[in-house]
């Protein structure tokens, strides 16, 4: 049993209204060290594969095809095995 954490955001070109209005709201509330807000997801999904590869491969579906936006979106991800009896 596979553990990916996935982190999709915004690619660096692709406005983000939501990053410019928190970014706005810190510095609001007086941290005006703050320059820059980009806002993203993160997603645990847990794979059942017979290997590190075969589940890098699902989830590397996965996010092509669901959990990521390949026109204004990118992701990365970690693969970490975990015990089967912590998966229930």
């Amino acid at each position: 049993m596979y553990l990916a954490k996935i982190h999709v955001t915004l690619k660096p070109t692709v406005n983000d209204p939501q990053g410019i209005t928190v970014q706005g709201g810190l510095q609001m509330l007086g941290f005006n060290s703050v320059k820059r807000v980009r806002i993203g997801k993160y997603m645990e999904v847990q794979v059942e594969a017979p290997d590190r590869a075969a589940a890098q491969a699902q989830v590397e579906e996965m996010c092509h095809k669901l959990l990521a936006n390949p026109v204004i979106e990118q992701y990365r991800f970690k693969i970490e095995e975990i015990a089967a009896k912590l998966s229930q």
